[in-house]
């Protein structure tokens, strides 16, 4: 048992050195995709419950 738990963060880190990660530069490029794309998510969103709320109001 010791010695499959030694086994598998012997892997870990073998595996971690494999990894590329990734630039500064590219870093603030994916985080700024991702904060533009939820804001235009948000705003979809709530631009599709201001009309299905409306849309409640006139037949409620």
């Amino acid at each position: 048992m010791k010695d499959k738990i030694i086994g598998f963060f012997t892997d870990i880190v073998k595996e971690m050195k494999k990894v590329t990660w990734p630039k500064r530069e590219e870093l603030k490029e994916s985080t700024m995709v991702v904060i533009i794309t939820s804001v235009i998510f948000a705003a979809f969103v709530y631009a599709v419950d201001k009309v299905i709320n409306e849309g409640l109001k006139v037949i409620f």
